[in-house]
């Protein structure tokens, strides 16, 4: 796994500053410790951070170049069937000076030009310039599981980097925050792709491509890959199940190719153990295989983990996290580099750094819940599409819009008795409903957040926008799978697998996500909605194929996530931290907040009248980011942090 950064001249081959590229590169050490490499060229510069997986002799350094010199590559990820695409291209002429998947991408390329990706199976994010045609490509895998951020400035230059943090290097690149990416990350808990929280960087969403060719105008990133949730298999659900393990063996097959030692994480939950079954199957050799516990009984998931461990005779080595594991807090600003409220990143990064003190290499379960419909909000969507479907949104939004209004929220209660939140939901349409299933802070909690000045600056966008165009768009039409679609391209990328992403590579640890590759998700597309959600019973079909594989005591007992305290921190330990953050003149600065609404927030929590641990996290993990770049300072006017649009 690798770190990139780049710079391109758009107008003509102007000076590349040699140094400002190799500090955009060095900052992403942590992706790459084991090699770096710069090329520079008048107009084009790209620079490269290695982390050696396969071929680890020099033959594998980046940049590359083809033999004749024309075509230089940046990659960060892996090629998983790069030796079958090496055989079809040897076969049409091409020679080969290396083991790499690195040049394979070269000569791809050459041969397919941008449909080269069509070809690539596994995780990437690739920076290509070709001289001959002077332009320059890049593209991101299919899934999104590997980051590349991008961003035009006004001298007609092009900077692009794997992390924020490297293009932030550039002199001079604006850093004014969008007012629309802070109210999704307020609803979504992340900034959804292609959004960054600056106004003037973007990400390219998974299944992009970006071509700029010197001197011509630049396009919109282009689409070469979707999932299709409509056409289903007529196979039988016995045949299903023998394809979805014969499919999934091979994928993981495929994961377990390095050259540097592998283990897996082992959660005990269905999908990281169904991965380590599969392997121990694929392998003569005890698996490495890494999990955390907690103090939490009701959270804690290592029994499970034993259990799979013991059956699969793993290597097993478990870590238990202090549950006032807090001094992560503001490291995850910089792990991060923008807002990101998800708080199991604080699990997820020590699980990281326990399983780097052994492999360069983890399989995850990442993934599973998305594919084979495993949330239990996926549930609670299929039973009120029912009802919604039953009455038309007329006479739903007046009366169960009334009983939502009048029943008292009941957070204390058993849940059948909880029906608030149900009347709520009945009274929305489809989208809506979902959209506040998945907020973090829904829309009444966001307005009292913000000042009437940052709702004016707004101009009536809101978040639920992004996920309506999403579900309205999708090649579904039935809700689970539209409801699924809608995460695989916001969640997954923007939250899962960027999560992740962050706390592996800060350990200089490659992932990989045998779950997510590519043409086992398409074909998971196919499997009918019934055998996804089959009754209650989430990830039906995934399960019943692990029957042989795993006890019913791990497939079908309730499911668990990595749980922080973060409420009792705000009663305690970071009970000063938070109520200094929301005083924070760099919050008020923004201009964006209702301060007193704020101070509400705190006071309300700490004295245990409200429970509002989710939203101080967030603003918590705000403050964080812009403090951290107050380091670098953004651009002041007037002394007040400038906004775009404020």
């Amino acid at each position: 796994m690798c770190g990139i950064a780049g710079i391109f001249d758009i107008r003509g081959p102007s000076e590349i500053d040699r140094g400002v590229l190799e500090r955009m590169t060095n900052i992403l050490y942590h992706r790459g410790p084991d090699d770096a490499g710069l090329y520079v060229e008048p107009g084009v510069g790209l620079g490269f951070r290695r982390l050696a997986i396969i071929d680890l002799s020099d033959a594998g350094h980046q940049p590359m170049l083809s033999a004749d010199g024309n075509i230089v590559v940046i990659f960060n990820g892996e090629i998983y069937n790069f030796q079958e695409i090496k055989k079809v291209l040897k076969d049409r002429g091409y020679s080969f000076r290396s083991h790499s998947d690195t040049e394979v991408i070269l000569y791809a390329w050459q041969e397919w030009g941008e449909k080269c990706v069509d070809y690539f199976r596994g995780m990437f994010a690739i920076a290509l310039w070709d001289k001959r045609s002077e332009t320059l490509f890049l593209a991101r895998d299919r899934l999104g599981k590997k980051p590349l951020y991008y961003g035009f400035l006004a001298d007609g230059r092009l900077i692009f980097g794997s992390e924020l943090k490297a293009l932030l290097q550039y002199p001079g690149i604006p850093r004014d925050i969008d007012v629309c990416a802070v109210e999704d990350y307020f609803a979504y808990g992340y900034v959804p792709d292609p959004k960054t929280i600056y106004k003037n960087i973007h990400k390219l969403p998974p299944a992009h491509l970006l071509k700029i060719r010197r001197g011509e105008p630049v396009g919109a990133p282009e689409a070469y890959w979707d999932i299709n949730f409509r056409e289903f298999s007529s196979a039988s659900q016995d045949e299903l199940q023998e394809e979805l393990i014969e499919r999934l063996r091979e994928s993981v097959r495929l994961r377990m190719i390095a050259d540097v030692p592998l283990g897996s994480f082992l959660s005990g939950g269905v999908d990281s153990s169904g991965i380590v079954a599969l392997m121990a199957g694929l392998t003569g050799e005890s698996i490495n295989t890494c999990s955390i516990s907690f103090d939490q009984q009701d959270h804690d998931e290592s029994e499970y983990a034993a259990m799979v461990a013991e059956q699969y005779k793993t290597n097993h080595h478990v870590k238990k996290v202090d549950p006032d594991d807090f001094d992560l807090v503001d490291r995850l600003a910089s792990v991060y580099d923008e807002p990101f409220a998800d708080s199991s990143a604080m699990p997820t990064y020590r699980v990281c750094q326990l399983a780097r003190e052994r492999v360069t290499v983890a399989l995850s379960g990442d993934g599973g819940d998305e594919v084979f419909a495993g949330y239990r909000r996926y549930r609670w969507h299929h039973y009120e599409e029912r009802v919604r479907g039953c009455l038309p949104y007329g006479l739903r939004k007046p009366v169960f819009g009334f009983l939502g209004r009048a029943y008292p929220k009941l957070d204390w209660a058993p849940q059948p008795l909880r029906a608030k939140t149900t009347f709520q939901a009945l009274a929305r349409s489809s989208e809506e409903a979902y959209f506040h299933s998945v907020s973090v802070l829904g829309d009444d909690f966001r307005k009292a957040l913000f000042s009437e000045k940052m709702h004016s600056d707004l101009q009536g966008y809101r978040a639920s926008d992004l996920l309506k165009e999403i579900m309205e768009k999708a090649p579904a039409d039935d809700p689970l799978s539209k409801v699924q679609y809608a995460d695989i391209k916001t969640y997954l990328p923007g939250d899962i697998l960027t999560k992740v992403d962050r706390a592996s590579m800060a350990n200089s640890l490659e992932v990989r996500v045998p779950l997510l590759d590519h043409q086992f998700v398409g074909w998971a597309g196919g499997i009918p909605p019934e055998m996804r959600l089959h009754g209650s019973e989430g990830k039906y079909i995934f399960k019943k194929s692990l029957e042989s594989y795993l006890p019913d005591s791990i497939l079908y007992r309730d499911k668990m996530g990595f749980a922080v305290p973060i409420g009792s921190w705000f009663r305690g330990p970071l009970r000063e931290r938070i109520q200094t953050a929301l005083k924070s003149p760099i919050l008020g600065d923004t201009g964006m907040f209702d301060m007193a609404y704020l101070e509400r927030l705190a006071s309300q929590h700490q004295s245990g009248v409200h429970n509002h641990s989710s939203a101080l996290w967030a603003l918590l993990m705000f403050e964080s980011s812009l403090r951290l770049a107050e380091g670098e300072p953004f651009t002041r006017s007037g002394g007040l942090l400038k906004t775009a649009g404020i």
